[in-house]
């Protein structure tokens, strides 16, 4: 069977050790602070996480761009020259480009690599969600799984993975559009949380509103017991906004709740931060349904 490698995004906000460990490959989408261009990566080798969080806390500005097909093909290039079939698996396609950007890429390698896989799938998914799908796919790998297998594993399970995310400043949802300047103005001044996921369409959804930061947390635990199948099979993970106490809090009520394989909490990383902002608390399982 020929070898193959899965790539994803920095979107997919996974730790690095999970990358190294998993041969994961890693291509960066980029963000703008106060003029200046950085590349997100795992490493953080450019700007730490906690360092870009306090920009934003300053009031400086974030802007971020997607992966576009030449860099794609860059990135792409020594991996099939190496001999490997490709996996990618990519940040939603109703939030950013960078899915239509691969197909592109794609289509331009094939004609000179007409004997390798290049497989791209749109994961309609976000953040260390769209992290625990790579992640999962990454152990289906180390199991056996020809990439079709894999591609087809993933195709079937995608839509069973949950995004259930709070945010602590709605400012940042309003630069979004997600919300409006009159619902951030009332919410903010009343203490309110927004609870939002992640749709079978890859889009960001309001659900509901709650008041206070800790009910906001336990209504994440919430749609948790709502959904999830198998706990005790599953690695559970949560992504944070430069807010590890309130990640570590909503890992201590799932151990209270569930017996689970374990939990991996993540940050969440600059180019999904800009839209989130900082003290973001993000759950992700698999569930019945989204």
């Amino acid at each position: 069977m020929k070898n193959y490698v899965i790539v994803t995004d920095s979107t997919s906000d996974l730790p690095e050790e999970i990358v190294e460990k998993l041969g994961i490959k890693v291509i960066s989408l980029t963000f703008e602070l106060e003029g200046i261009s950085y590349k997100d990566h795992p490493d953080s080798n450019q700007m730490s996480t906690h360092e870009f969080y306090e920009s934003l806390r300053r009031g400086e500005k974030s802007v971020t761009s997607l992966i576009n097909t030449e860099t794609f093909i860059d990135f792409f290039q020594p991996i099939l020259r190496a001999g490997n079939d490709i996996l990618y698996i990519a940040f939603s396609s109703a939030l950013s480009g960078t899915y239509n950007s691969s197909l592109l890429a794609i289509d331009e390698l094939m004609e000179e690599y007409k004997d390798s896989k290049i497989i791209t799938i749109d994961s309609k998914a976000a953040s260390v969600g769209e992290g625990l799908l790579v992640y999962s796919a990454a152990m289906k790998k180390e199991a056996g799984l020809s990439i079709d297998e894999l591609q087809e594993w993933i195709r079937q399970n995608l839509l069973k993975v949950c995004h259930w995310f709070t945010v602590d400043d709605l400012n940042h949802l309003k630069r979004g559009g997600r919300v409006s300047a009159f619902s951030a103005t009332i919410g903010t001044a009343l203490n309110v949380k927004p609870i939002l996921h992640v749709d079978n369409e890859g889009r960001l959804i309001p659900m509901s509103k709650v008041r206070g930061r800790k009910k906001s947390i336990i209504s994440l635990l919430d749609h948790m017991l709502e959904t999830c199948v198998d706990p005790e099979e599953q690695v559970i993970f949560i992504g944070h906004g430069d807010a590890k106490e309130d990640a570590e809090f909503l890992a201590q009520l799932i151990r209270d709740k569930f017996i689970v394989k374990d939990i991996v909490i993540s940050n969440i990383g600059p180019v999904i931060g800009t839209h989130s902002g900082p003290g973001t608390i993000a759950l992700f399982f698999f569930g019945t349904e989204r």
